[in-house]
């Protein structure tokens, strides 16, 4: 499922802050933000942009970085949406109201998508490694990209009461290596695109864990992993070489993922690292209040806050919400306002 950066959402419910006469609550799908007070009412229709937003420098965003003297200034290169703590109230993404964005079409109802229409884009964080684009991703394989719990809260329907798993979230960069089913060319990808062989982190993974050879011989299995280690976001998992985590085994020749035990004894027979598991049972029954509490903790062996967690089922199940695997993340409140990416 695509993420909706920017979409139209109904106003569920407004509360009012302690102490503070100009702002109050407002709560949007899964989502609570600040709002001016009065400014929205319940049921009432408006724009809201997720975090991790990157709006167009448009003089209806220019709020969000001009300075209170009112200057004009330009938007900062790296600005984006972001978790924040206001009057000692949470508030992510930005509600605005429907009427400030006339190019959007009047027939759109609750939960359209008008990410394209505004021009948002997603912030992605840059690695400082040496690596160069090579072309594009793998063919046929799926990218990694989960949907965060507040933006889709009902794929807590669809797994509730099944045998699950939850995995914690590395704070590192995506990966995944596998062979080119169209050129037989074992490739190491980022996010997005197919890496130059090199001495870069990824292709540094790939020969310590032997990638190339073991994909060779078994070509059909894409290994996906979190690259973690120095030089990688801030290193927070506080270790003193470039490691992976497995979190997706996936046969392309089937076009399935491995279910969770599927995948975890093919890895440990070769040798690889899985992401570790936090917590596993047999019927699922967390809610997102509890979810979010979760997320909420350290890396073993540090003080770093980490980044959150991944759920799924133990055996892969396809989900009417996301059009794709059920699978999907909570973020750490407490990472996101120690600013984590």
């Amino acid at each position: 499922m695509k993420r909706k950066l920017a979409s139209i959402q109904s106003v569920l419910a407004i509360d009012p802050i302690a102490n503070a006469d100009a702002i109050e609550l407002a709560r949007i799908q899964g989502w609570q933000c600040v709002v001016k007070k009065g400014e929205f009412r319940v049921g009432d229709a408006g724009v809201f942009f997720e975090i991790d937003s990157v709006p167009p420098d448009d003089e209806r965003f220019a709020f969000l970085w001009r300075p209170k003297d009112g200057s004009m200034v330009a938007q900062p290169a790296n600005f984006r949406l972001r978790t924040l703590r206001l009057r000692g109230m949470l508030s992510q993404g930005l509600l605005m109201p429907l009427a400030q964005f006339p190019e959007i079409p009047s027939g759109l109802t609750t939960g359209s998508d008008v990410t394209e229409i505004l021009r948002i884009t997603k912030w992605e964080p840059q690695i400082p490694l040496n690596d160069e684009v090579d072309g594009p991703f793998l063919p046929g394989v799926p990218k990694t990209d989960e949907m965060r719990v507040q933006s889709v809260p009902e794929v807590l329907t669809e797994i509730a009461g099944k045998p699950y798993v939850i995995t914690v979230k590395c704070d590192g960069t995506s990966a995944t290596y596998g062979m080119n089913r169209q050129t037989g060319v074992f490739t190491v990808c980022g996010r997005n695109w197919s890496i130059k062989r090199g001495t870069n982190a990824y292709w540094h993974a790939a020969e310590k864990y032997g990638l190339e050879a073991l994909l060779g011989r078994f070509p059909q299995w894409i290994i996906q992993a979190e690259l973690v280690g120095p030089g990688i976001q801030k290193n927070r998992l506080g270790l003193k070489g470039i490691e992976l985590r497995v979190f997706n085994v996936y046969d392309q020749e089937r076009g399935r993922y491995l279910d969770h035990d599927e995948a975890a004894a093919m890895l440990a027979t070769h040798g690889l690292p899985m992401v570790d598991v936090l917590e596993r049972g047999e019927s699922f029954a967390h809610d997102q209040a509890s979810l979010l509490a979760l997320a909420e903790g350290f890396y073993p062996g540090t003080q770093n806050e980490r980044e959150g967690l991944v759920i799924r089922p133990q055996t892969e199940t396809h989900s009417l919400v996301l059009g794709g695997r059920l699978s999907f993340k909570a973020i750490s409140n407490r990472f996101l306002l120690k600013g984590g990416d």
